[in-house]
């Protein structure tokens, strides 16, 4: 029976790139979808950017932009990473569209009917510099638990402990520095304390299979209580105050939902867009009981998926998710936490553009993963070892010495019949098609790759005793010769299938060099008979140590100026001639309504139009200062749209690093003689 499968993976934060942790997420979950398809089942994989909060709001107004642009320049460079790692979502969405509003809004008003919501005013950390309160992660100080040092407001990343941040001790305030004050503020509450929450999560958290064990015992804690009866699910606070960015909370004015409570309804918003994008009926695909739910997550992200999640669903008449899998974070050398000031970070974007294949790094990953909440250890030697090994060594190894006799010998054709002891290896590997399905469906990847690599030793020994070399120079072995140099493609190919979800791209090639059909696991059980193939072309080179040297060489330190601020990393003249410097004449300057820090600068850049320029610089100069001064401009900066307008390009400027101890911002201006539109070298 075909299964109709609904998978996720974590929503990323929209205010950094990805970085490696989410691509080993990515990575697991895709290599799982992959499987699910070619077994012919029905999938629909989504994601989303998680684009609301506070720290998103600050960021966009540090950056001069609104925090919708903010949010869409990032999101705008997440296709690079997915494409360059095979990374095949359906759809990628952000919590900010139209369906995460409707669907978030109409979850609250369910479980507000189901009295499951609930007012309280509370005392809240409030920062007395910034004016604002403060959100969890924008709070730290020592767990109140273990004691551990620089923790954030919510949970311990050391011990795993979740508290108030008003339990914290010693807080302080991540944006100012500042120890924050208590005040009073009205709140809502999702009550999953009420009996009915607590009844419903004992219940759903043990039934089989839905959770490792690893998350039942630590879930066991969250729900216990102590002999005085402190303790177990506490109510969880929904909504924060204006200044905010996100989704207001119905008939609340200024008060808005907590993230934690509409990002995850941005799975199901994503499907719905992507539904709405292919024609298929949401509301029916959801109510549909035979709908599997499946969520890939970090550990550190346990409590919100397997308490708040399930229960918000339930009690707001949804379907709730049928498995939440668990994995550990990724680490270096032995457990090491990965620091690129080391040389032990690893930068997606930097290992492909080292030109270093990404199916290396997806084997690698799938050969470390496992079903249990274990930490994944990224070792330099250990990674070139297995992919030599077990990728070129032992798979590739196969084809590339069976391929070229039956080009040069038979035109490409296989044999239609092999032999006894031919068909006896590759029954053996059919054999095995039961096991590799089960070690991928319930998540062992390290295991079906031990298994995949033992088959192809079974081949190699295969291709040893024949040994197609010498038989190619002996009279009358001819056909000898073609039936084992077709039982080595018949098995490559089946290897090749037990290895597609792993490496895609890899497989693609293999398929065009059989010049056969995108194989499924169905084609495990029929053989290729009297086929021909293509020539041959080397399918995967060798890992260079060289290439994981680069990988991990830490940054240059920093060259410092005395008595100023630490020069940038150094760059290459050729990094310097993509930034067009231009002279620019002031035609006008404006004051900005609605900001105390930019100037609208009209400018001429000898183009025979004129430019709007926002700048910083309204605390340095009046308008009439700047009018029909020349200055110097970045002129091939892409446009950028703010809360006032669009910006087209870059005033320069110099001003210290710490601008409160040694205020002033000094534009620049060339010597007389300079016209607009003239180029800076």
């Amino acid at each position: 029976m075909t299964r109709k499968l609904f998978v996720t993976t974590a929503l990323p934060y929209a205010n950094a790139n990805f970085h490696i942790g989410h691509i080993m997420e990515y990575t697991q979950a895709d290599i799982w979808v992959r499987f699910q398809r070619m077994m012919g089942n029905e999938v629909h994989f989504v994601c989303a950017d998680d684009a609301h909060g506070a720290p998103i709001m600050i960021a966009a107004e540090k950056a001069g932009k609104t925090p919708q642009q903010f949010v869409a320049d990032i999101a705008s460079g997440r296709k690079q990473y997915l494409d360059g790692f095979h990374i095949n979502f359906d759809n990628w969405h952000t919590t900010d569209g139209q369906e995460n509003h409707e669907l978030s809004k109409e979850i609250y008003r369910a479980l507000r009917a189901n009295e499951l919501i609930a007012v309280k005013t509370i005392e809240q950390f409030f920062d007395p510099q910034k004016s604002m309160f403060l959100p969890d992660r924008f709070i730290k100080g020592e767990c109140p638990k273990c004691g551990a040092k620089d923790q954030y407001g919510d949970s311990c990343e050391v011990c795993g402990a979740v508290y108030a941040p008003t339990e914290l001790k010693n807080p302080f305030s991540v944006l100012t520095g500042a120890t924050p004050v208590m005040k009073s503020s009205e709140h809502y509450f999702f009550k999953l304390s009420d009996p009915r929450c607590v009844e419903f999560l004992e219940q759903w958290t043990q039934e089989t299979g839905r959770l490792q064990s690893e998350v039942l015992n630590k879930i066991r804690e969250w729900f216990a209580k102590d002999e005085d009866g402190n303790g177990g699910l506490g109510d969880w606070d929904i909504s924060r105050d204006a200044p905010y960015f996100g989704i207001e909370i119905p008939d609340a004015p200024g008060k808005y939902f907590y993230v934690w409570l509409e990002a995850p309804v941005g799975y199901l918003a994503s499907l719905k867009n992507y539904f709405g994008k292919i024609g298929k009926d949401f509301d029916a695909f959801m109510k549909d009981e035979s709908t599997e739910q499946i969520h890939f997550i970090g550990k550190d992200i346990t409590y919100f998926h397997t308490l708040f999640w399930p229960a918000m669903l339930h009690f707001s008449g949804r379907k709730t998710p049928n498995h939440v899998f668990v994995h550990g974070f990724l680490t270096v050398n032995g457990g090491e936490k990965m620091s690129k000031s080391r040389g032990t970070g690893l930068d997606p974007m930097k290992y492909l553009s080292l030109g270093m294949n990404p199916e290396w790094l997806r084997y690698y990953l799938a050969a470390k993963l496992n079903s249990k909440v274990e930490d994944v250890d990224f070792n330099p030697e250990d990674f070139a070892a297995r992919v030599n090994s077990d990728l070129v060594g032992k798979f590739i190894n196969i084809a590339s010495r069976a391929a070229g006799f039956l080009s040069k010998r038979f035109d490409g054709q296989l044999s239609a019949d092999v032999g006894v002891e031919g068909r006896a290896l590759l029954d053996g590997l059919r054999a095995h098609k039961a096991t590799v399905v089960e070690l991928y469906e319930t998540r062992e990847f390290g295991k079906v790759l031990r298994e995949i690599m033992a088959l192809a030793d079974r081949v190699n020994e295969f291709v040893d005793q024949n040994k197609p070399w010498e038989l190619a120079k002996q009279e009358g072995k001819d056909q000898v010769l073609q039936d084992v140099c077709t039982v080595c493609i018949e098995a490559f190919r089946l290897l090749s299938l037990y290895l597609k979800p792993v490496l895609p791209a890899l497989v693609a090639k293999v398929e065009s060099f059989l010049q056969i059909a995108p194989l499924s696991f169905d084609d495990a059980d029929r053989a290729l008979g009297a086929h021909r193939i293509g020539g041959y072309e080397h399918l995967l080179q060798r890992v260079d140590p060289k290439m994981l040297e680069a990988l991990f060489e830490p940054p240059a330190p920093p060259k410092v100026v005395p008595g100023g601020e630490d020069l940038a990393p150094e760059i290459k003249i050729d990094d310097f001639a993509k930034v067009d410097l231009r002279i620019a004449k002031i035609v006008k300057a404006e004051l900005v309504e609605g900001s105390d820090k930019l100037l609208r600068l009209t400018l001429d850049v000898g183009e025979g139009r004129l430019r709007n320029v926002f700048s910083g610089i309204r605390s340095a100069y009046q308008p009439e200062q700047l009018e029909g001064k020349l200055t110097v401009m970045v002129a091939n900066l892409a446009p950028r749209k703010m809360k006032f307008g669009v910006s087209e390009g870059m005033v320069l400027a110099a001003s210290h690093a710490d601008e409160k101890v040694n205020p002033g911002i000094y534009v620049l201006e060339p010597f007389p003689g300079a016209q607009p539109g003239m180029r800076v070298r």
